[in-house]
């Protein structure tokens, strides 16, 4: 692909992105001044008064996971306010795994499938604060409520050295190919990004002990579906966006002129789907 086309793809995608979080504030907006917060729209709904509520969360985004709890008090009917935590992992969009079947003379078998051209896992971990809004009246207790949700808070993001078995160069050709696990360097580039010497990626914790920080923030907002959203237990989705901003770029993939790879960046946009399992109390 070339730095053209990746760069067309990303303003398009920004573009697209920017114009649908501008419709979620505005329905955001909109609900507040919808709602009546002074009246109980329920009231053929009379049961237990709720004050707390916790749950779990897991969410898909474009590109990337993640896990997530939440710890949050009722202020209204229609009305809460919370903390959140989540961890997951964020990937580039251009990133694609691959399966090499090693036949060559040397070590031979199946190898972990790895990502061509990557130099880093990428994990953060979000937390803050948010409020979600129930827009639509519900008469029944088993009925679907909607509304808006909208949080934002610190980010600490985690990079871990991504790690491939490479082969090595032997002195003598009548030697059996040796490999060796290796993170990306610029002395070792030609070799890391040479498909003909990569044989997979290494074991997931390999770098765990090599981690590094970049602070950033996060915002979402989103359409939140809520079935049962006045009984005990929390049975909801949402749909929205996110955005992730971090104070550098995140080299998830080498820089590398020769190769086109030049897509670092430092702002996320992402799309996601997020689902939440909870009680209240």
């Amino acid at each position: 692909m070339s730095n053209d086309k990746i760069i067309n793809a990303h303003t398009d995608l920004r573009s697209i992105y920017l114009t649908l979080i501008g419709v979620v504030i505005c329905v955001s907006l909109a609900a507040q001044q919808t709602l009546s917060l002074g009246r109980n729209n329920y009231n053929q709904d009379k049961g237990i008064l709720f004050q707390k509520e916790s749950g779990v969360n897991a969410r898909i985004y474009t590109n990337g996971f993640s896990f997530g709890y939440q710890l949050g008090k009722i202020k209204k009917y229609n009305l809460s306010q919370y903390y959140f935590a989540e961890f997951g992992e964020l990937k580039d969009p251009i990133e694609s795994r691959q399966q090499k079947n090693i036949t060559l003379s040397g070590p031979r078998g199946t190898y972990r499938g790895f990502i061509f051209g990557k130099q880093n896992n990428f994990y953060p971990l979000r937390v803050g604060v948010g409020e979600k809004r129930f827009l639509s009246e519900k008469g029944k207790r088993k009925g679907l409520a909607v509304g808006v949700s909208y949080e934002g808070g610190p980010t600490l993001g985690l990079l871990k050295p991504y790690y491939l078995i490479l082969r090595q160069t032997s002195d003598n050709p009548g030697n059996f190919t040796s490999i060796r696990s290796e993170r990306y360097s610029e002395e070792n580039a030609p070799r890391f990004l040479n498909w003909d010497d990569i044989f997979g990626a290494d074991k997931l914790t390999k770098g765990l002990d090599e981690l590094g920080i970049v602070p950033g923030i996060n915002i979402k907002g989103s359409l939140h579906f809520d079935w049962g959203a006045y009984g005990e237990f929390i049975r909801s989705a949402e749909i929205g966006l996110m955005a992730d901003a971090f104070i550098r770029d995140v080299p998830i993939l080498a820089d590398n002129d020769i190769l086109g790879i030049n897509n670092n960046q430092n702002i996320f946009l992402n799309f996601f789907v997020n689902l939440r399992l909870g009680k209240r109390k």
